[in-house]
């Protein structure tokens, strides 16, 4: 990885930090995405005690707030002539009660979905500007619970934690196969792939209990059932950086019903092979960010040399 730029969002912990982490140590230029500027330089130094060599950039990202996402592209355009890999990693889960953003927008689909839609598609320039660039989106293993109806976006008739998890996990490998056909068809060097971790233990689940009892026994449950932060990276990892991904593969890990162990391929389900789906959403997340992906500019912008 070394010479390469990689964007990593929402790594100040579990996953992204861990994934961050290990591209930083095989020498990539690791920019750091995250909302909380003191928990991502915080995490930023963690880094650097760990990985002498490391080369890391921070900016501040708040995916549930629209002018934080441009304000946030326009720095990474700024500073970098291109993006060899963005990892869509940043994250909210099952949040108990509905959150609305200051867009509007139901919180767990604004963070998980339309943030980084509206990011990717801000970036895309930079990233055809590289030899060959990776974006991938990191999902879950519920997206098969879930249910768009697009016209009911970007906030649901009715709120339940679970339901608006898996709608926005959904969303995830919907846009990263739907980005993947338009890069193809755009002639670009860029492919998208979806991933997930299995089960790991990263503080998503920390919006799931609000008693200390709850805490203690959530935890106690984790270590029986998760595999740590550093092991539900290597699918990430495995998109990331393996050398024979194909564009709109899903990868997670291979054991125990796809729920942990080594990275490989696994199968998107549910509606995620609803194609007409998966451009309705694409249209509807245009329209609510009011970004549009320009695939003929980038497809014209020089490689980076």
């Amino acid at each position: 990885m070394t010479g390469k730029t990689a964007v990593v969002t929402g790594s100040t912990s579990g996953i992204g930090f861990e994934t961050a982490k290990m591209l930083a140590s095989r020498g990539a230029r690791v920019v750091l995405a995250c909302r909380d500027p003191e928990a991502m330089h915080a995490a930023a130094d963690r880094i650097r005690t760990q990985v002498e060599t490391a080369e890391v950039v921070e900016v501040v990202l708040d995916l549930a707030d629209l002018s934080s996402v441009s304000a946030a592209a326009d720095r990474v355009c700024g500073q970098f002539a291109c993006v060899d890999l963005l990892i869509n990693n940043a994250g909210v889960m099952a949040l108990r009660q509905q959150r609305l953003t200051a867009d509007g927008f139901e919180m767990q689909l604004a963070v998980n979905h339309l943030g980084h839609f509206a990011f990717t598609g801000l970036l895309l320039v930079r990233l055809a500007a590289s030899r060959a660039a990776r974006v991938v989106t990191v999902s879950s293993k519920v997206h098969p619970r879930g249910r768009i109806g697009i016209e009911d976006l970007p906030v649901p008739p009715r709120y339940d934690p679970w339901a608006a998890y898996a709608a926005s996990k959904l969303a995830n490998v919907l846009f990263a196969s739907e980005l993947n056909r338009r890069l193809s068809a755009a002639g670009l060097r860029v492919i998208s792939l979806a991933c997930h971790p299995g089960f790991s233990s990263t503080n998503l689940s920390r919006e799931l209990v609000s008693s200390r009892i709850g805490t203690t026994l959530l935890g106690m449950l984790k270590k029986i059932t998760t595999q740590p932060a550093a092991r539900g990276a290597l699918p990430t990892l495995c998109a990331a950086t393996a050398p024979d991904m194909q564009g709109g593969e899903y990868i997670g890990p291979t054991r125990m019903g796809h729920t942990r162990g080594p990275a490989g391929l696994d199968r998107m389900k549910g509606d995620s092979s609803d194609r007409d789906l998966a451009r309705g959403l694409w249209s509807r997340s245009e329209e609510l960010t009011n970004v549009r992906y320009t695939f003929d500019a980038a497809a014209s912008v020089p490689v980076a040399s």
